[in-house]
């Protein structure tokens, strides 16, 4: 695998430390800048509303830029809007800061997926993407509790300015080892939107949001889930979330294995596998090593599927895949809001912490039926398409022969 996609893994990991890292800090930042809690939680998701502006926004506004410099400009964006989180003299600037920070995230996932993708013969396309996005899910177990400790010692600007500082090695890491990628002939933001026109690009989004919800019903919730059914102590939690970030690793390198072997059977069976963890997690959350079991499964089954959903909404936009897949970022996100938001639906109305497992398994096959309904489709519209084929050749022959026996009249 090209060198260059450690620059890429770099910058994932960067990304993926500033996304999580506030959650742990959220006491300290309330506490230094006098607000409450509730209202620091303002700033997860001020991080979140970024991305999901940023992802499609800046892959639309930058389709003539070639990749290379666009990847360097996002890196740049992404440090600058931690060091301002660091500096922020008061809550409006942190917020502002953690906006700007959350714009390149999708966008840079978006292009940096279609890039590490072309760096590799077409056999190996997911592997290289999976190797991406394993600096996202390295950064949950070694980045998170390594920046919060940072944060909890040394204050919370700390960890923004070392976040800060990674990603200015990433910047250095883009621009020695990343090559020049030309753009192809005829690209543009009309081309890109061209993309939005295919039901299979959009079956593909659906099938990201809901099956992704699925995760993020479940894992909002996971710390008073482990603390009040499994018996966990709250200083125990963060070592069980980090094997959720160990399961996802092998999650993730196993699903882009996978996925270029077979690409929607590999989506399939991420998602269905998916769902019956969630299921199993209504029984094993009630006994320590278990509920410590289901959360690294949980990993596994969630990042099996994130490569081949990636790959699958750049194959159906083959001809424009940059801005279908930073739009497939932004689903990310929207699946993190609506998860969470379900799972919280489900504890209001008293159901217990299993409910909200129940609730993602829901999801999950909600999401097996619309990839399964893509599939059915590609597989009609392929019968199609050899159908007119054979029925073309049928014609060319019967031409042949008129013209054949015209001659010999």
């Amino acid at each position: 695998m090209p060198l260059a996609l450690l620059a890429l893994a770099i910058s994932a990991f960067g990304i993926g430390t500033t996304e999580f890292v506030m959650m742990g800090l959220l006491p300290d930042v309330a506490d230094d800048l006098h607000t409450s809690i509730p209202t620091a939680g303002y700033l997860v998701s001020g991080y979140a509303l970024g991305v999901v502006i940023g992802a499609p926004l800046l892959a639309a506004i930058t389709t003539r830029m070639p990749r290379k410099a666009l990847l360097l400009s996002l890196m740049g964006l992404f440090t600058v809007g931690n060091t301002l989180s660091a500096l922020a003299p008061g809550f409006g600037w942190l917020l502002a800061g953690r906006v700007l920070s959350g714009l390149p995230h999708g966008a840079f996932f978006g292009v940096g997926a279609v890039v590490a993708a072309g760096m590799v013969d077409p056999a190996r396309k997911a592997r290289a993407v999976s190797l991406m996005i394993a600096g996202l899910t390295v950064a949950n177990i070694v980045g998170v509790p390594a920046a919060t400790l940072l944060g909890q010692h040394l204050g919370w600007r700390a960890t923004f300015l070392t976040v800060g500082v990674i990603g200015l090695v990433a910047i250095a890491g883009i621009a020695l080892l990343v090559p020049r990628i030309p753009l192809a002939p005829g690209g543009g933001l009309r081309r890109e939107l061209s993309a939005f026109r295919s039901g299979q690009v959009w079956l593909t989004l659906s099938t990201t949001i809901f099956g992704f919800a699925a995760v993020f019903a479940v894992y909002s919730y996971v710390t008073p889930m482990l603390t009040e059914v499994a018996g966990f102590g709250e200083g125990s939690v963060t070592l069980v979330l980090a094997l959720f970030g160990v399961g996802a690793t092998i999650g993730n390198l196993l699903g882009g294995r996978l996925a270029d072997r077979a690409l929607r059977p590999a989506l399939l069976g991420g998602l269905g596998a998916l769902a019956i963890v969630l299921l199993l997690f209504t029984v094993t959350l009630h006994a320590r090593w278990s509920a410590a079991l289901t959360v690294v499964l949980l990993g596994v089954a969630a990042f099996a599927a994130g490569s081949p959903m990636m790959m699958l909404v750049m194959e159906k936009a083959r001809h424009a895949p940059a801005l279908a897949s930073a739009a497939n970022q932004a689903a990310f996100n929207l699946a993190n809001a609506g998860g969470a938001w379900l799972g919280g639906v489900v504890l209001a109305h008293g159901l217990g912490y299993t409910a909200p497992a129940v609730a993602g398994a829901g999801l999950a096959v909600i999401g097996v039926g619309i990839a399964t309904a893509g599939g059915l489709w590609e597989r009609r519209a392929a019968r199609g398409s050899g159908a007119a084929s054979s029925s073309s050749r049928v014609v060319v022959a019967s031409d042949a022969v008129v013209r054949s026996a015209e001659r010999v009249g």
